[in-house]
Parts: C-alpha cells; structure tokens; sequence
C-alpha cells in the first residue's frame, strides 16, 4: 500500500549562499606549517558535504515522498504549484474529476456502531488539507507495486512510450492522516448536497468492509460454535410456488430450464464440467439450496446467530414486471412476509437485526415509491430497516444494503474444477486486446454505450463488438469464449450500473473496465478488494463523454506485464470468491462466494448484536 509522508515547506533565510571560510594566512605559498596544512584540507573537504547536506534537508523539507512498493516518487511541493510535481512520475498527479450525475437522497437510517464512530471522511466541499493527505492521480504504471523483474516505476510502457496525461486513471487517491489508509476519489462534488452523499457512501463502505471475514475457517473444529444459522420454514407461496410460474413469468421468455439444476440452470458441456446455463436473477433458490445444507444450520431458534428469510422477492417482483397490475397486487407477498415475520419472537427479540434476505434483483426494484414504476416497495417499509438485505446491487446510502456476487456460469463442485479452470485460463492465449459484448442505449442520453461502440468498430483490429441487441449473446458459450480470448472487457453502466457481465469476465480472466465507480468499487465490499487497480481499470464516464479519452489507445497504452499481473491476481486470488458452488460441491481448499457472504454476516451479526 503506497505510504505517503509530507513536510511543510520551512521559513527560508535570505541567505542563499554558504558563506566561505576566510584564509588564516595572506599568502597560503608562505608560513603554512604541517598543522595549518592538515587543519585547512579538513575544513575544505567538509565544507562540499556541509552544502550536500543542507541540500537535502532543503529538498526534503519542499517535498513529498511517495513511496509504492518498491518504487520511490518525490514530489515537490511550493507556494508557486497548486499540485504536486513527481519528477519520478514525470506527471502532475493533481487530476480533477468532473463530477458525474447525482440524484439519490441520502437515507436517514444510520447505524449507530462503533465502527461508524471510527470513520474519517474528508473535509467540507472535498477539500483538501495537503498536511493531510497526499493526492496522486497516476496510472497503475507509475505507482503499482513491482513484483518481478522488468521497469515498471519508470513510467514507462515495454514500448518505452512515455505516459501523459491522457494516460493517467481518472480518480484520486488519498492517506488519511489518522489511520494511513489509503482511499479512492472517483467523483468531485459539486455542491455541499453531494459532498454529503458522497461521504455516506464512504462511511458505509467502511463499515461494511468492517465486517469482512478473512482467511479460511471451514476446517477448524468446534468453527459452528455460537454461529448457528435457523432457516425460516416459510410458506410455499414465498418461494417454491413461485418457480411453479416459471412459464409466463415475463411475455417474452421460459424460465423453467433455468430453475433445473438447483436453479443452476442446464449445464452447458462444451465450456467442460461446472457450467450451466444459469440467469442472472437466479441468487435466491441458489443461496436457498446452500444456506439448507450448511454445516452450521440449526433447528432451534434458541441455538440460533443468524436467520435466513427465504423469501423469493426477486422473482416476486419479475413476475409483476411486464403485467399491468396495481401497486396492490405487487406488494401483497411483501406485505404477508413481513406480517408473517412480525408473529415471531425470534423476529421480535432483536427488531430483525439478526435477519438476513436474499434479493436477486438490484436494490431500486424494491423501493417502490409511486403508482407508475415498477418493483414492490418491501425495502421501504419501516420493519425492513432493520434486517440485512443481500442484493445483486446496493443502494450505496443504505448500510444494511450489501452487494454480493450476480450469479455466473461456473458452479464448481470441487477445488479440483476451480484448480482445472485456473490453470486453463491463465494459460491461454488471447487473440484480441479489447472486447465489449452488450447494446447501445439510444433512449438514453446519458449512456456511453454508443461511445464506446464507436470506438470499438472504428479499430476492429484490438477491439472486438459482440452486439446482445440482436442476440449475440443469447448464447454463454458466445459470452465466455469471447471474455477468454481477451485481454481487457469493456464494462459501462446498463439500465443500472452493475452488471453480470462484471463477474463473468473476471471468471474468464479478462480484465474489467470499468467506466462508473456504482459499477463496482461502491458495491461489492465483501468480495472486491478496495484497491481497484488490483483487478480494473477505472475511466471516468465523463471523460468519455467529453472526448478527453480515447479507450482504445489508453488501453493500448498499459504494458503486458501489467496486464500480467492483474490477470494473476483475478484468477488465483479473486476468482474463487466470485462464483456460487455446486450445493452438493465440497470445498477444502477454497472459499467460494457463498463461504464467503455467511463468514462475512455471522461476524457481522456479532458485531452488531450484544450477546
């Protein structure tokens, strides 16, 4: 992690010049003895290294030292330079985000934890205090740490190209001066209303990092102890009955095969064993099957940590989507639910705080606020507040909102398929730089889709289209063997701003770009690593928009060892933590997706709960 440590600029005297020793003798040719001759050869040799050395005290006193790895930037700093300069860089790392679109209200339910009182954001207006915190901007070039051999602090691509600023990532990195964490600016604010929402978004994220559960424990014996998880036996009809609809469930589509298989879907032999044909909203009977076979299931309340409400809400809601319904009739099994829950002491005791949902769907689609949109409104109802809602996209001003993992097409059953997948992609050879695989949004002006389509189709020779308007991608076969045959995949925002197709390339071990930090770096708290250059690149959808970057030469731009290095760590690190194993699957070895969500809540449960 870069550690960044400044110094302020002293009072300078007005004099400059290191005044010279005056001469004990007019005329050094006489009356210099063996004693003066050996006392003027010491004061003239440490005069050069007096000078060297207040020189470095002066250019360590008017800079800032960045430090990343293994790499060492100075970066100087006057009253003269509103950014910093890195001569190491060779770039002005003070970049300015244009601030993006931001409507969303800040919601009044706040935690009040521990973990929130521990939260630093920063300052009023998104200024910043540079006794604080040292800003840099520059690309993962610059300032990623350097594993193996080969120049990569120099800034400075295979090709020897130099990096300028259009070269440089659009975000903003930041220390903060009590902890020494570092933290990612993706949006400037324009007003204090923004600066506001922007600094929940961090607080939150903050504390549901918190929560993460690290390292493997499924092996530890007595590991169930105090973690018992009870499953609501609920009514059919919030859950089972409605896969019985499968049928007519949207005009234009059969979802029965997709409920085959543990709602895996029909398993797709020519990608090789643990792949299935499985729909982006098919999180909750695949969380359900695994939650009822997890070793730390309980049947008595009493023994109970956490609680699981199988309650299909997603495919609720998808049933009622393309259906000219009233808003009663969308939230009549919302309702009954959460009359339901209300009977219960175990729902009592706690207000639901050791509560947990599923939803496979994204967050807006169950807040409901009006006649004329669609969705149920269950997340707006004061008794659903309280409980953790798991979502395949988060309201970031909800705490109790947290994104996991959309569904993919692997579905190991054993660490020997994760191992054989790794092994395969890491290894193959990728014929195309870039690849985008989705439709433009012509209804939609603030969409960069068609942007990026231009793009794409004007250099055919890195950048390869597959168009999902006239189906191109109605086939996962299509959709993977396009992700594996590329080095990086084109990620923009769709109708929301996540997207499966996130997950579906880091599994296929392309590299996500990804064009608005919703899509990602504000979500996924628990199966993301903070630092997004790890795993992405990130450019500014505004910039897009503006024509101040061109994706296809920025990504030319990025060396193959780089590209190296994150595909090492998507696929050895990551990419386990991103799928939803088979439920009849056993996982010494890995910790998968699921593992990682119950790990993650029951510690949360217990930070949040007082025994």
């Amino acid at each position: 992690m870069p550690v960044s440590i400044s110094k302020r600029r002293p009072k300078t005297s007005k004099k400059t010049e290191t005044e010279k020793p005056e001469a004990t003798l007019k005329d050094p040719r006489t009356g210099c003895n063996s004693i003066c001759s050996v006392f003027s050869s010491s004061i003239l040799y440490r005069v050069p290294l007096t000078i060297l050395f207040l020189f470095f005290i002066y250019l360590w006193s008017t800079s800032t030292t960045v430090i990343s790895g293994n790499v060492v930037h100075i970066c100087i700093s006057s009253r003269k330079l509103n950014d910093l300069y890195c001569l190491t860089a060779g770039t002005q790392p003070g970049l300015h985000v244009p601030a993006s679109n931001f409507t969303n209200p800040v919601s009044e339910n706040v935690i009040k934890s521990e973990e929130e009182k521990s939260v630093v954001v920063l300052g009023e207006g998104g200024e910043r205090d540079s006794a604080s915190f040292t800003v840099v901007g520059a690309s993962p070039n610059v300032i990623k740490n350097e594993t193996s051999t080969g120049e990569r602090g120099s800034g400075l691509d295979q090709d020897s190209k130099p990096f300028n600023e259009k070269n440089l990532d659009s975000f903003l990195v930041d220390w903060d001066s009590e902890t020494g964490e570092e933290r990612y600016r993706y949006i400037n604010s324009k007003d204090e209303d923004e600066e506001t929402a922007l600094k929940a978004v961090d607080k939150y994220l903050k504390i549901q990092r918190s929560w993460l559960s690290t390292g493997n424990n499924r092996n530890e014996q007595g590991s169930c102890e105090g973690k018992g998880i009870y499953v609501y036996d609920l009514p059919s009809k919030f859950n089972k009955d409605l896969l019985g609809e499968c049928s007519d469930m949207v005009p234009w589509a059969n979802f029965c095969s997709y409920f085959k298989n543990d709602a895996l879907g029909e398993s797709i032999e020519s990608l090789g064993k643990g792949w299935f044909r499985t729909h982006q909203y098919s999180l909750e009977p695949i969380f359900h099957s695994r939650v009822l076979k997890h070793p730390c299931r309980v049947y008595d309340e009493n023994l109970a940590k956490l609680f699981y409400v199988p309650f299909y809400g997603g495919i609720d809601v998808l049933r009622w989507h393309f259906k000219n319904v009233s808003e009663d009739i969308k939230d009549v099994l919302a309702i009954e639910v959460v009359k339901w829950l209300g009977s219960k002491q175990s729902w009592r005791k706690n207000s639901g705080k050791d509560h947990v949902f599923v939803l496979g769907k994204i967050s807006w689609d169950f807040r409901r606020k009006n006649k004329l949109s669609w969705g149920s409104s269950l997340l707006e109802m004061e008794e659903m507040k309280n409980p953790t809602k798991l979502l395949i996209e988060r309201n970031p001003w909800e705490v109790n909102d947290i994104a996991i993992p959309h569904p993919t097409f692997f579905h190991p059953k054993t660490d020997e398929d994760i191992s054989n997948w790794q092994n395969k992609i890491i290894m193959k050879h990728r014929r195309s730089l870039i690849s985008f695989a989705g439709g433009a949004r012509p209804g939609n002006p603030d969409s960069i889709r068609s942007t990026l389509i231009d793009q794409c189709t004007s250099s055919p020779v890195q950048c390869r289209f597959l168009n999902c308007t006239s189906g191109g991608c109605d086939k996962p076969e299509s959709v993977i063997e396009l992700f594996q045959d590329s080095e990086f995949c084109l990620q923009p925002p769709g109708d929301s701003p996540t997207r499966k197709s996130v997950f579906d390339s880091l599994v296929a071990g392309c590299i996500p770009v990804i064009f608005d930090p919703y899509t990602a770096y504000y979500q996924y708290t628990w199966h993301l690593p903070e630092d997004h250059r790890t795993y992405s690149v990130y450019i500014n959808k505004e910039e897009l928009k503006t024509k101040k970057v061109n994706v296809i030469e920025k990504l030319m731009a990025m060396s193959l060892r780089e590209r190296e290095d994150m595909r090492s760590y998507i696929v050895h690190e990551l990419l386990p933590g991103l799928v939803y194993g088979d439920p009849n699957g056993k996982f010494e070895r890995f910790r998968d997706g699921f593992d990682i969500t119950i790990d993650s809540l029951l510690r949360m449960i217990s930070k949040k709960i007082v025994s």
